[in-house]
Formats: structure tokens, C-alpha cells, sequence
């Protein structure tokens, strides 16, 4: 097809097919035009005539269509819609193709849109390219508005930002397919891949607007380029379309350049920024600079799906997992019963790992994992077809690298077959824009001999999807060589693949989770990652899709989630009577945020609480507590409740078995009551036993919460009692643990600065505390529990009252005396709770009093026992009965 302008320069005529192959009969051959051999580049269709001084376009006109015949009723409407469909389409691809050779005329090149679908892939230019120094052979013109109008017409695909000033000319190069520019597994490309070929589309045009004649000198590679991903990674045999600006050099020496490309009618990729350079004038590398450390806070490390001893891979290690053995690489925790053939890494010959040096699940920037790998990274490679340092390979690299981790880390643990993909924004669950934007900077021409790959994980999760994100840097004796970041990796389903739970809450076969033992869960821990925050319906099941969006009854999240997995569901969705059960697993590593945090290395009473009560609570809503009431935006609140440990274990490395039991169901307008007994075991022996009540609540039902005085502001003991004038004292918590003191609970446990104590005070004249505690809506733990819906969790207060009673166990000189003492949950002794509140982020404080009423004294150990209460302003929300603290010193006797 081509377009002029009369001589007046006030009408555009076409001639030729509008649209080409693109309307071309599926069972026939597309008209392919015959490229160049020795460049690869097509002719040059012919030329649009000199359009004079820029000036606005004037409008098109298009031919109308010859009317067709028209035989019978059905097929003249049949044929009438398929009339507006090409007339649709071919208006769309003539006003393109316009605008496009306008655009490049009144800039003054001789050049053409190329539109075309190649019989084959594009073939690699060697040396890598050129960018046609347009400027200097006097054909340029600053970037006029007619490109941004090429750009932005019918049929073209928008860049999503402004062009830079320096860009000249405008194409759209098609493709049909990817296969040859790099490796796929099992049909899907590389994001490398996709790059590739986006940069060959940028050399193509480039190649294009010098068609005229101009020379270049050297090749050039890309120097920076924003990737942002806009659609899942295509399938090899996708066709690929480019729409591309190149710019002219800059005094610099380098020229941007922007790309979109779309597979088929989707888009998957834009470079809205890039900017290409030389190969010569390339510099030698960018400092090092000093590593900046941002860990995460303990209690949002990721938790692996599985652990392994291996801290390296050598090349053989690296063939497994290029085979997809990956049990055989790092140990039977990550046994699939065969599944997720394509999680594997690339074969022999697109493998630029060569030996992982390190790989860990702390450490770097972020102490969420490392990994060094030496490797083809200096080399020519099949994967950027360049014999010199490429942004290209880089991306491979350090994508490697993340495949690598994201095995390491069990990712695939939870998916039954799954691919590579990118991850992609996702506004339900607050993945902004960002997680798209991948960077790539190339800083030196020449990579030396023992140059390593450096990637360290700044992001892992597992809603919606297992995924994980990383910087990398290729690093060299003259410092950092290359640099990659925010590449972001996302496990995704193949397509037909059912992951989530089928109508009623049936798994809808095997998920790809095992125990540690092999048997299959129903539920695992990405379904649990959802149902904190994430898509209900893929926790759950359909039933619950409604509830995206909605201050729905979630499960706490972070390291405050303590289910891992449901083995087993023996109950009905809908039947609420009672009888039910589930059993449920939760593993308990042994670095745990808690065991670092807590004032023992024993595991604490709010972990105890909070997996029992959460693996009650998952049963009662999987059995459908709320859709009773679907129109109801209902908030999850325990209410009471008695547990007692049954005998100390350790916990460190093992896996928790909880199995709940609904025991009935009460549905009120507003409300619907749950009650529940359960138990905890290790390794088949039972440890932990109680029972407790839970509501499902409306807005409404809560808002008319009184506490547990029917409304009335009942004050503390010491804001009543008649107490001699310094009978006070104070323990100064703050200041125990800021001297790194033993026995003091830090971080994220770290509850009270301060206690009151009245020595003999309270009721039962043994002694009384009192403490204070801030609350912030920047608290950490209204983050976690729960989204959309956020209360300080009723066991953290316990746990604040806990914490005042060791600390005064501890002030008390009772420890004196003990060998190596440590606190440990006191067993045969049920403490009871009753919740009738909640701490808001709205509060500002929090206020607790202990009752103690006995102390007792055995063999190397001391245990103390009291009641407690807990306030927000004006109201007394908690009651706690028997709440214990004990003290056990190196060869404790029994009582």
C-alpha cells in the first residue's frame, strides 16, 4: 500500500490492499515481501512523495466499498457484518499507515512504515546493528508532532508516554514468532527472549530510515531500558508485533528509542525509555558504591516451602535442574509426585550459569537470599546472539538466577504445573504498577574473565501466585559491569490448569503439596496466602469470589499466619450443626521470628493460641459461616475460650498437626456464633488441648460492642485502691531490654516499656501490676490481622500481660539462683479468656492489670498465677483467669 498527497497537500489517496496479509485467507500463502540477504532487511516499498513544509493534516478520505450481491436474507446478513468488520479494520490500518508515512515525509526521510508477518523468525544482524545518524547526513528533523500522531492513530499500538525530543522516525515491524531468537520451555519464551527481539525490531527500522544511504560505524547495543511487562509472556509461536520509534545520536553519542510490542492482540511489553550506544564508547564499568542494607522486619521474612543443606551448585547440580530434578538436587522436602515439568532451567547451550557459588534464604539487601553464580556471562551466547556485553544477556542471567531461587525457595511447592512468567500488577491484592517495571543499565564494553552474577531477593510471596523479585549486578574487577532491577518472576499456571478449590471446597485433584510424610493437601500454603490477602474464591472456592474488594473475614497474615496446610476436611459446605473437622498443619522453623524475639528460645503462648484458634476459625468459614448472610460484609472476633498445655516440647523444626472440631453453630441477625474444640500434636503425641467460641460479626452487630461491664467504665484497682504514698515502684522494661538484659522479649514482642508494681497490693494481696501501652495505627501488627479489617489480635494482648508478669518474676529475685533459667509455658494449668473488644488503631493506648495470686517455688523452678484485665479507653474489653508464667532452670523437676 502506499499514500500521497495531491499537490495541493490537502487529500491523501491510497492505492493497493489496506491491510495486506493481515486479511489474507488462512489456508493460503501471505504475500511475504523478499528480504536483502546479506542484511536481512525487506525492500523498501515505495517511497511517500516529498510532503513539502510540515503544516496539519488534512483530512482522509477513504473509497467505500463496492457493494456486494446480495442472495438471500441470512447470507446478506452475514455478509453485512462481515462488510463492517473489514470496513472497521481497513479504516483503522489506512489512517496507521497515513499517518505513519506523513510523519516520516515531513521529516524529510525517504523510508516507509513496514508492516509485515515474516515466514520466518527475524535474523540476528552481525555486528549487532545501527542506528542511522540521520541528523549528520542533513535528512533529520527534530521529533515533529506528526510522529506523536503516528503513534497514537487507529491500528497502532500507544506507547504510554511522551516520545523523547530526539526520536525521528516511526515503524511497526511484525513478526511471526520468536522461535530462533532464543530458547523456550516446552513453548513459552524468556523474558531475554522477548527483549531480543524487541531490540532487532528497533535495529530493523533503525536499519530502515538509513535506507537513503547513510553509514554507521559500529554496532550498538542497548545502554538503558525501563522493560515494563504489560501481559503474560507469549507462547514461541505467538506473532509478534513492534511498534517502534528510533531517535537520531545525541551530541553524546548515544539515541533513544521506544518500543510496544504486542503478541497477537495482546500487549505484553513497552521500553518507554531506552537508549542505545556504541559498543566502543561504552566505559569500563561503574563503581561498586557502598552496599545498602534494608532488611525486612522478622516478621515479614518469606517462609520457604521447603529447606535443603545445599548452600552451593556445581555444573552437575545445574544439568539436574536443567532436567527438572529438582528432589534430586535439593532433597525429598520437594518431592511433586512428577509434576511441573517445565519449572526447570534452560538446556545445555542457553544455560549461562555455570557454578552457583552461593545460594541462601537470608542474606543480602534485604536478608530475604543470595545467590553467586560464575558463569557464560563475559562470552558469546545463543541467547543474545552478541559476541560483547548485551543487555540481553544480562536479563538472561539474572532471570536464571531468580529461576534457580525460586526452586530453592519450594515456590512450584504449590502448584501442580506451572511455567515461568513475569508478574504482573494486580490492583485487587495492591501489586501496583511497579511490579512490572524491570531496569537494565550496561555500564562496560569488555566483561574480564571472573566476572559473577550477584542477585539478591528484595520481594517473595505467594498471592495470587508464588513470585519472587530481584536486583542483580554483574560484577568485575572494575567494578559493577551491568545492573538489573525489580525483575520480577511469577509461578503461573498453564492454561486448563485448575489450582484453586472446586464449588463446595473439593480440591480438584492433586495440587502438587505434600507433607513430610507424602500425603496430599487439599489446601496449601498459597490458598492460605490468599485468604489473608488475596482471592478468597482461590482459597476457598467460587462461593466466596464476591467477596473481592470487601472487608470480608480474612486470616492474619506475615508471620502472623501460623496454618500452613489442610490435609483433610471431613464435613459438608453449608452443614453448620456441628461434627466437622479438619486437620491441619503448620510448620515452625526453627530461626522463626518468635524464637528470635522472645525472651526464651521456647516457643510463646500467642504462637500456642494463635495456630489453634486459626486452624478453628479456617474450618468454620470453609464450611460457609458467612454465606449464610452473603450480602454482609462480616469481621472475624474470638470471644472466649480455655486451653491448657499438656506437656513441654520442642518445637524448633517441627511440624505442628492441629485438628479442630466444630462443635455447633448459632446464626443471629447480624451475627453467627462458632464454637470449637481442637488439639495440637507432634509427631501423633497430643500437646495442646481447648476450646473456643468465635463470631462472625456486621458492622452494625460490632458497633454496638460494650465490653465486659455492659457499657459501664470500670476503672483499675490502683485508680481506687488506697495505697500509701510510695508503694509504687516501676520496672523499667525499656531500659532491661535496651541493655540487651536476658529474659526480655524484643522486636516485634517487645509489648511494654514500663510496669507498675504495688508489692502485696490487688485483690488477692500477693501482689499487683499495671502497665500502659501506646497504640499507633502504624503498629505492626494491624497490617497482619486483619486486611481491610485491622484489630491488635486479643492473643497479643494476653501476650502483653504475660510479658508484665516475667517481667516482675524476673525484678522479684525469684530467678536468683536458677541454672541457665528460661521462661517456658506453664502445662496443666488452663487459662481461660473472654473477649468482649478489640484495640483499634484509633485508641491510643492500652491499658492491663494482673491480679497475682500465687507463686510457687519446685526445683529448679518458679511459676506465678493471677487474673488480668485489659482496657481501651473507657472500657474494659478482657478477662483473664489463671494466666501463668514459669521459670525453668537446667534440670527442672516435675511439680
Amino acid at each position: 500500500m502506499t499514500a500521497s498527497l495531491d499537490e495541493s497537500g490537502e487529500l491523501l489517496q491510497f492505492d493497493g490492499d489496506p491491510f495486506g496479509v493481515l486479511l489474507w485467507p488462512a489456508d493460503a500463502a501471505a504475500p511475504v515481501p523478499t528480504a536483502d540477504a546479506s542484511t536481512g532487511v525487506p525492500p523498501a516499498q515505495p517511497a511517500a512523495v516529498d510532503a513539502g513544509p510540515a503544516g496539519p493534516a488534512a483530512p482522509l478520505v477513504f473509497p467505500e466499498p463496492a457493494p456486494a450481491s446480495r442472495a438471500d436474507p441470512a447470507a446478506e446478513l452475514v455478509r453485512g457484518f462481515r462488510e463492517e468488520i473489514i470496513k472497521a479494520h481497513a479504516g483503522a490500518m489506512r489512517t496507521q499507515a497515513a499517518f505513519q508515512e506523513l510523519a516520516l515525509a515531513r521529516m524529510g526521510f525517504r523510508g516507509t512504515a513496514l508492516s509485515r508477518r515474516d515466514a520466518g523468525p527475524l535474523p540476528h544482524p552481525e555486528p549487532a546493528g545501527t542506528l542511522a545518524p540521520a541528523v549528520a547526513a542533513g535528512r533529520g528533523a527534530p521529533a515533529a508532532p506528526g510522529l506523536q500522531t503516528a503513534l497514537s492513530a487507529p491500528g497502532v499500538p500507544a506507547l504510554g508516554g511522551p516520545v523523547d525530543a530526539r526520536g525521528e522516525a516511526a515503524y511497526e515491524v511484525a513478526v511471526a514468532s520468536a522461535a530462533g531468537l532464543g530458547y523456550d520451555l516446552d513453548g513459552w519464551v524468556s523474558p531475554a527472549t522477548l527483549v531480543r527481539a524487541a531490540w532487532d525490531a528497533v535495529l530493523r527500522s533503525a536499519s530502515l530510515a538509513a535506507a537513503g544511504g547513510t553509514a554507521s560505524a559500529a554496532g550498538w547495543e542497548i545502554r538503558h531500558a525501563t522493560v515494563v511487562f504489560e501481559g503474560e509472556l507469549p507462547r514461541v509461536d505467538e506473532p509478534l508485533r513492534f511498534a517502534v520509534v528510533a531517535g537520531s545520536p545525541a551530541p553524546d553519542g548515544t539515541a533513544g528509542f521506544v518500543v510496544r510490542c504486542h503478541a497477537g492482540p495482546r500487549p505484553v511489553l513497552s521500553v518507554p525509555d531506552g537508549v542505545a550506544g556504541p559498543r566502543a564508547a561504552v566505559p569500563v564499568g561503574a563503581p561498586l558504591g557502598t552496599a545498602v542494607s534494608d532488611p525486612v522486619p522478622t516478621i515479614l521474612a518469606f517462609k520457604p516451602l521447603a529447606y535443603t543443606p545445599r548452600t552451593a551448585l556445581g555444573p552437575a547440580e545445574l544439568a539436574r535442574l536443567s532436567g527438572g530434578d529438582v528432589p534430586g538436587v535439593f532433597g525429598s522436602s520437594y518431592e511433586q509426585r512428577g509434576c511441573n515439568t517445565s519449572l526447570r532451567l534452560p538446556p545445555a547451550g542457553f544455560l549461562l550459569l555455570d557454578e552457583v557459588t552461593e545460594i541462601a534464604r537470608t542474606g543480602g539487601a534485604r536478608n530475604l537470599g543470595r545467590l553467586r553464580a560464575r558463569g557464560r556471562l563475559a562470552a558469546g551466547d545463543a541467547v543474545s546472539g552478541s559476541s560483547a556485553v548485551s543487555a540481553v544477556t544480562v536479563l538472561e542471567a539474572a532471570w536464571q538466577a531468580a529461576q534457580t531461587l525460586a526452586l530453592y525457595l519450594g515456590l512450584q511447592l504449590c502448584l501442580p504445573d506451572a511455567r515461568f512468567d513475569v508478574c504482573l500488577p494486580d490492583s485487587n491484592i495492591d501489586l501496583d504498577l511497579e511490579v512490572a517495571h524491570w531496569a537494565v543499565d550496561v555500564f562496560a564494553g569488555g566483561w574480564d574473565a571472573g566476572c559473577e552474577l550477584v542477585a539478591d531477593v528484595t520481594v517473595a510471596g505467594l498471592a495470587p501466585r508464588p513470585r519472587i523479585r530481584l536486583d542483580a549486578e554483574i560484577r568485575g574487577a572494575g567494578g559493577v559491569l551491568a545492573r538489573v532491577s525489580g525483575l520480577y518472576l511469577q509461578l503461573r499456571e498453564k492454561p486448563g490448569t485448575l489450582v484453586a478449590p472446586l464449588r463446595g471446597g473439593a480440591a480438584p485433584g492433586f495440587l502438587g503439596r505434600v507433607n513430610s510424610v507424602g500425603e496430599a493437601a487439599v489446601i496449601n500454603e498459597m490458598h492460605m496466602a490468599n485468604s489473608a490477602h488475596g482471592y478468597l474464591d482461590v482459597a476457598l472456592g467460587p462461593e466466596f469470589a464476591p467477596y473481592l474488594g470487601r472487608r470480608a473475614t480474612r486470616l492474619p497474615g506475615g508471620g502472623l499466619s501460623l496454618v500452613d496446610r489442610v490435609m483433610i476436611v471431613d464435613g459438608q459446605r453449608g452443614e453448620l450443626s456441628g461434627g466437622a473437622t479438619a486437620w491441619t498443619e503448620y510448620d515452625a522453623p526453627a530461626d522463626a521470628w518468635y524464637y528470635q524475639e522472645y525472651a526464651s528460645p521456647t516457643m510463646p503462648n500467642i504462637v500456642h493460641m494463635e495456630t489453634s484458634l486459626q486452624s478453628a476459625l479456617f474450618l468454620g468459614y470453609y464450611l460457609g459461616a458467612t454465606l449464610t448472610g452473603p450480602d454482609e460484609d462480616y469481621s472475624l472476633r474470638n470471644l472466649d475460650g480455655e486451653a491448657a498445655l499438656l506437656r513441654q516440647v520442642d518445637l524448633r523444626g517441627r511440624t505442628i498437626r492441629q485438628v479442630s472440631t466444630l462443635l455447633s453453630t448459632t446464626v443471629m441477625v447480624g451475627a453467627v456464633l462458632q464454637n470449637f474444640s481442637y488439639e495440637l500434636s507432634v509427631d501423633g503425641e497430643p500437646f495442646y488441648r481447648g476450646e473456643s467460641l468465635f463470631g462472625f460479626f456486621n458492622a452494625t452487630a460490632l458497633a454496638n460492642q460494650n465490653g465486659l461491664d455492659s457499657g459501664a467504665c470500670v476503672p483499675t484497682w490502683l485508680e481506687t485502691a488506697e495505697v500509701a504514698p510510695g508503694a509504687v515502684r516501676t520496672i523499667d522494661v525499656a531500659g532491661r531490654r535496651d541493655a540487651g538484659a536476658p529474659l526480655s522479649s524484643r522486636g516485634h514482642l517487645a509489648m511494654l516499656d514500663s510496669v507498675q508494681v504495688v508489692d502485696g497490693g490487688g485483690r488477692f494481696g500477693k501482689g499487683y501490676l499495671r502497665a500502659v501501652r501506646p497504640v499507633d495505627p502504624s503498629d505492626w501488627f494491624f497490617a497482619l490481622h486483619f486486611w481491610l479489617d485491622p484489630v491488635m489480635p486479643g492473643s497479643l494482648g494476653v501476650e502483653a500481660v504475660i510479658q508484665a508478669m516475667q517481667e516482675w518474676l524476673v525484678d522479684s529475685g525469684l530467678a536468683a539462683g536458677l541454672v541457665e533459667p528460661r521462661f517456658v509455658l506453664p502445662t496443666d494449668l488452663s487459662m481461660g479468656w473472654r473477649y468482649r473488644g478489640q484495640i483499634l488503631p484509633t485508641d491510643g493506648e492500652m491499658t492491663l492489670e494482673v491480679h497475682l495470686k500465687e507463686v510457687r517455688r519446685g526445683v529448679e523452678r518458679v511459676r506465678v498465677v493471677g487474673d488480668a484485665s485489659v482496657w481501651k479507653p473507657g472500657m474494659r474489653i478482657y478477662a483473664l483467669t489463671d494466666i501463668a508464667v514459669e521459670l525453668h532452670g537446667m534440670g527442672a523437676a516435675p511439680w
